[in-house]
């Protein structure tokens, strides 16, 4: 009876192991689909850091500039800060990043202005004062409209540069990639974003969870004008290795330019400018 007993006992300690190992993976499990639930949801607030304050050029310092409010096909009404060219000299049209807001750029604003080019910000929706939710899709559509904008104006196509930071240039790959343009910039570009963050949460399936992929490298072989690639070699943000692959994916003719030592931080430095105006007049000369 006694052996009878001790067996009983090893019995129910082994089921109480299983048991409980089945309770941890359970839970496991559990938090893990939460974990991935709770990002799918609250995925676009991960990607995009936009600033409201909306402030108007003039108030910042900016002189001879208008501020535009533009209604989308969509029927969302996004801001526009134009300034004219000089006579004989084309119009930069420019995509900010994912942070902030175009009122955080005027220093940008203002140098390209300053040297003679025509220049319109877009505010994309959901920033600044720009209405709407944002996404890749309506990104994109801010981007066709602002085009549309500067068409209507008279600025013909062999005059518009575009020129997209961090973010903004897979808005202006895929705007190159369906509307002709003279030459095209990119600050810090990647192949896509999904590609960065299946990197950063490789533990989670992102490539069937994300929703704005920004896959600019299925658009980069569909853009026919000049292209100039500039990308820090100690960014960690959009690692160098992005701007590389992207830039061996597109057509000629292309330049890189490889910025030593600079991070994320080089889409906000003046040689970086200074080298994109060079570009700008070198694709169209002036008339």
């Amino acid at each position: 009876m006694v052996l009878d007993a001790g067996h009983g006992d090893a019995g129910a300690t082994g089921m109480s192991a299983l048991a409980l190992l089945r309770l941890v993976l359970t839970i496991a499990v559990l938090a893990y689909v939460a974990i991935a639930v709770f990002m799918y949801l609250q995925q676009r607030s991960f990607q995009y850091h936009p600033a409201h304050k909306g402030t108007p050029p003039q108030a910042l310092g900016l002189a001879n500039v208008t501020e535009e409010r533009v209604t989308t096909p969509d029927g969302e009404t996004i801001v526009l800060w134009y300034s004219p060219a000089r006579p004989g000299q084309p119009t930069v049209l420019f995509f900010h990043g994912n942070g902030g807001e175009v009122a955080d750029r005027t220093e940008r604003f203002a140098f390209l202005q300053a040297q003679g080019l025509g220049v319109m910000f877009v505010s994309y929706r959901g920033y600044g004062a720009s209405t709407g939710k944002i996404s890749e899709q309506g990104l994109l559509t801010d981007a066709l409209t602002a085009y549309d904008v500067l068409r209507a104006k008279g600025v013909p196509p062999d005059r518009i540069m575009l020129l997209g930071e961090s973010l903004g240039t897979g808005v202006a790959v895929q705007l190159a990639a369906q509307r002709p343009v003279a030459a095209v910039a990119l600050e810090a570009p990647y192949t896509a974003t999904v590609d960065i963050a299946a990197d950063i949460y490789w533990w989670l399936p992102v490539r069937l969870l994300m929703k704005d992929q920004f896959r600019t490298r299925d658009h980069i072989a569909r853009v026919k004008a000049p292209l100039l690639i500039q990308h820090g070699d100690a960014d960690t943000i959009v690692p160098v290795a992005q701007g590389r692959a992207l830039f061996a994916m597109a057509n000629e003719p292309k330049r890189l330019v490889i910025v030593p030592g600079e991070g994320h931080d080089a889409v906000f430095d003046r040689g970086v400018w200074e080298r994109e105006v060079a570009f700008f007049r070198e694709s169209v000369p002036l008339r």
